[in-house]
């Protein structure tokens, strides 16, 4: 049928704004304590970019990887040898994790046949790199992560370049973030800031429900900084950053010494400064500082709750794992009204001037007859090693005349989290037109492991209205 004009079936929606919004990843239950994994959670600490030059050592054992070959019990921290020894013991008493390093002179790689490739793990922890990872390496740290891995990035403050080739822990987070191939437009939503903080006793946020501060390691109460740094949040680039931690007298968007974020499918930590970690035993010759056991923070429980949540993150293999059935749009079928979806004013509607294929809501982009754009979009995290398919029923009927001439046209796209077009999937128009709803299938599997918008954009020319008029859409992943 010929649909009405627009102005007459506009009078009960709801108006959105439209805005490309990140699919967040639900936070783990607070405070439960987990039962033994059947499947320990692997975590890798790095020990490639230069963690143990000058005084640090920032390794959880001198057995390299398996920090088990020196003590394959250990009870206490002097039985592995690094700063990092309580930390690593500490996850090793549970049962839940099993534990590597990466040595020095190897390189970190995603997808490869390496024993000690990113995707055999579910955390990756970059504890003070000093050293810039290379064009491959930022690619397979990002792939990681927006595969479903965990990423543990722990600064210090700038100018501590402890191998003195030019480049501090600052500049080598900032270049991970802003000059890689996968996503350079500040996908975590925060940059660490060129700072060098002498001291001070950050406190954590208030929370009952945050899964890092209420962790079953124990509650945090704050931290410390013994020279370090802070982070710029930017949660209009990244909606899921959010400070858990603040330097003294700041909050909101700046001075968070403790971040959290997340990309893709995978999870993502920031620490301001390598002290609280430093557990004050290690290699013979160098310097350390208690600050794992520091009274002024409860750095133990921090640094353990955010491991465990990193390592709970969607994709329990770092991006190989299997699927689980499901449909994973909201309001599929537009009934429970302008919910959940982003539209333009009155796209969502019971309108009966086109009816809905089933029930009485469906989503009517243009139909006005006058120089219009209508947009519909949703946002939906697509499982890693998930096939992939968008399914919607589109109907289209026109007072357009031409068969030859596409006037007024609907394009179904693909956005990624900054609002850059991946795919245009499909372009329909008046020259389309047909009775009843027809439906249109496309393949998603591309986009398996991220965080995607699903947009339609209908746009009209200044005379002779056409409708697009979509109904029972789904994201169906196998």
């Amino acid at each position: 049928m010929l649909g009405s004009k627009r102005p007459r079936r506009r009078v009960a929606c709801a108006a959105a704004v439209f805005g490309m919004l990140l699919a967040g990843v639900t936070a783990g239950q607070a405070g439960a304590t987990p039962a033994a994994a059947a499947t320990p959670h692997r975590v890798l600490f790095d020990n490639t970019k230069a963690e143990t030059a000058g005084n640090a050592d920032w390794i959880i054992g001198t057995s390299q990887p398996d920090p088990l070959g020196q003590d394959a019990t250990p009870s206490a921290e002097n039985d592995w040898t690094g700063a990092l020894s309580a930390w690593g013991v500490g996850l090793q008493k549970t049962g839940d994790y099993a534990l590597k390093t990466l040595p020095s002179g190897n390189t970190i790689t995603y997808g490869t046949s390496s024993a000690l490739d990113l995707k055999n793990f579910d955390t990756f922890v970059l504890p003070e790199p000093n050293v810039l990872l290379s064009a491959a390496e930022k690619t397979a740290v990002m792939k990681f992560v927006q595969n479903g891995g965990g990423l543990f990035l722990i600064s210090d403050h700038t100018g501590a370049d402890r191998n003195n080739d030019g480049n501090d822990a600052v500049e080598v987070i900032n270049d991970l973030m802003t000059n890689n191939s996968v996503d350079s437009t500040d996908p975590f939503g925060f940059s660490v800031d060129t700072l060098s903080i002498s001291t001070d006793d950050p406190k954590a946020i208030t929370s009952t429900t945050d899964p890092v501060i209420n962790g079953s390691f124990g509650k945090v109460g704050g931290s410390i900084i013994r020279s370090g740094t802070t982070a710029t949040l930017k949660p209009a680039d990244n909606s899921a950053v959010k400070g858990l931690v603040y330097r003294t007298g700041y909050s909101g968007n700046t001075g968070a010494f403790f971040a959290t974020s997340t990309f893709g499918s995978g999870r993502v930590a920031f620490w301001g400064d390598s002290s609280p970690i430093d557990d004050g035993t290690g290699q013979s010759g160098n310097t350390l500082y208690d600050g794992w056991n520091d009274p002024a923070g409860t750095n133990a429980p921090l640094a353990l709750n955010a491991t465990e949540w990193l390592s709970g993150a969607t994709g329990s293999s770092g991006g190989g794992g299997t699927c689980t059935a499901a449909q994973l749009l909201g309001n599929p079928g537009f009934e429970s009204g302008s919910t959940t979806w982003t539209a333009s004013s009155g796209v969502i509607t019971d309108d009966t001037g086109e009816p809905a294929r089933t029930g009485t809501y469906k989503a009517w982009l243009d139909g006005y007859g006058t120089a219009h754009t209508d947009t519909l979009s949703q946002a939906v995290n697509i499982p890693a090693g998930c096939a992939a398919t968008l399914g919607l029923y589109l109907h289209i009927d026109t007072a357009e005349t031409t068969t030859t001439t596409a006037y007024d046209t609907l394009k179904v796209q693909v956005l990624n989290s900054g609002g850059t077009v991946l795919s245009t999937l499909g372009t329909y128009s008046n020259l389309n037109a047909a009775s009843g709803y027809a439906l249109k299938t496309f393949d998603l599997g591309a986009y398996a492991g991220q965080s995607v918008t699903v947009k339609l954009t209908g746009t009209e020319g200044s005379t002779l209205q056409t409708s697009f008029v979509v109904d029972d859409t789904s994201v169906s992943v196998s």
